[in-house]
């Protein structure tokens, strides 16, 4: 470790990790002045495409003063909240203008983006380039888990789907489900962003998502893996990320939905398919797949290919909608969402919400007859199948 240490936070450490386990390949290190520039310029770096340069300009008067100080070939200690977490060697230290830097990433340099607020709080006007070594296992971690999946079943096609699953629905299930007809195994990553979700924690969100798989999928041919969704990830080039990600971990497609919000740079309603055409240098398979929708005459899930009958008929699945549901502590109804994945939600959402929980059960469920003690889940679980008894409209 050197004497002048470099403060970062555990965004950019996780970044930095990204990039030493191959995982942004062929990025391999932080880059120089030069090399930025040519990436700002043409969008690639060593005959494939990438969307900006792979940088380090951590904020800071303590930061600024040492980057100003420090020597060529000097070691610096790379630090989070006040624990060493590697160094680095320095080669450069350059000058940034903080404010192309976000339009580079987000594509807008507008301060009411969340995005280019919360870059902008972390991004100094110098950064540094050379060699580096941080300690962060989990992304070593995941890489042994899908390649030992992998070997496992001895899969020769792997498909990855990034989820927020915020919350996990329907139509998110039927892409899993499409996915998981054409491959041998499917990595879902679940998104983990650095702002933590008030409202669906990443605990919350892993587990509707173990539960649906292990219940309803042959589980050991999917696996649920975190992808820190740090800040690289958060603007429009997004897609081009997820599929240089993915295909790095080893996986041979990645599937995006139509309405992907990163696919307004790409997306040419007439050749699906070619979404990616013009990038350079990737082997993963692009797959866009359909969006989905609940027909009420098909009274099944549909895509607007294969279905007739008119968006009139169609309910669509906007999980900001049906968060919204669940945030008024309503129950979605079951097409929209799993009566127990709804279950989950609201029992965390509301805990503790009826006083007298085993005397509403007792009064309106069919049971034993016994007064048991019952959990807020379970109550909702029961509650919903009396909203789906259909003899009396």
């Amino acid at each position: 470790m050197g004497s002048k240490t470099l403060y970062i936070d555990r965004e950019a450490l996780s970044t930095l990790a990204l990039v030493q386990e191959g995982l942004l390949k062929p990025v391999d290190g932080l880059m120089d002045k030069k090399t930025a520039e040519e990436v700002t310029r043409t969008k690639c770096y060593k005959k494939h495409s990438f969307p900006f340069p792979f940088i380090l300009a951590p904020k800071g008067r303590r930061n600024e003063e040492m980057l100003k100080s420090v020597q060529p070939g000097e070691k610096v200690t790379l630090m989070v909240d006040h624990e060493p977490v590697g160094w680095l060697e320095t080669k450069e230290v350059f000058e940034i203008d903080p404010q192309m830097r976000v339009q580079e990433i987000y594509g807008t340099q507008n301060p009411s983006h969340p995005g280019v607020q919360a870059t902008m709080k972390r991004l100094g006007h110098y950064a540094v380039s050379g060699k580096y070594h941080v300690e962060y296992p989990k992304y070593r971690k995941i890489k042994e888990l899908i390649s030992t999946a992998k070997n496992r079943i001895g899969a020769k096609q792997t498909s990855a789907l990034m989820m927020a699953a915020r919350p996990l629905h329907r139509a998110h299930e039927r892409l899993i489900r499409t996915t998981l007809d054409r491959s041998d195994l499917v990595v879902i990553f679940l998104l983990k962003p650095y702002q933590e979700d008030p409202t669906l924690s990443y605990a919350l969100r892993q587990r509707s998502m173990e539960y649906f798989v292990k219940n309803y999928l042959p589980a050991n041919r999917v696996i649920i893996v975190p992808l820190e969704y740090t800040y690289i990830f958060a603007g429009y080039n997004e897609v081009i990320l997820d599929a240089l990600v993915a295909e790095n971990f080893g996986c041979d497609e990645l599937v995006i939905g139509q309405n992907h919000a990163g696919l307004g740079s790409f997306y040419d309603k007439n050749r699906i398919q070619s979404v990616f055409d013009h990038l350079r240098g990737f082997k993963i398979h692009i797959q866009t797949a359909p969006e989905y929708s609940y027909c009420d005459i098909c009274m099944t899930l549909v895509s607007n290919k294969t279905c007739p009958h008119g968006e009139h008929h169609h309910i669509s699945y906007h999980a900001d909608s049906i968060l919204e549901l669940l945030k008024a502590g309503l129950m979605p109804p079951a097409v929209l969402i799993r009566k127990e994945i709804s279950a989950m939600i609201l029992a965390h959402l509301f805990p503790n919400r009826f006083e007298n929980l085993e005397k509403i059960y007792y009064d309106l469920m069919p049971g034993s007859g016994l007064l048991e003690s019952q959990s807020e889940e379970d109550f909702y679980i029961k509650l919903m199948k009396l909203y789906q008894t259909t003899s009396l409209k």
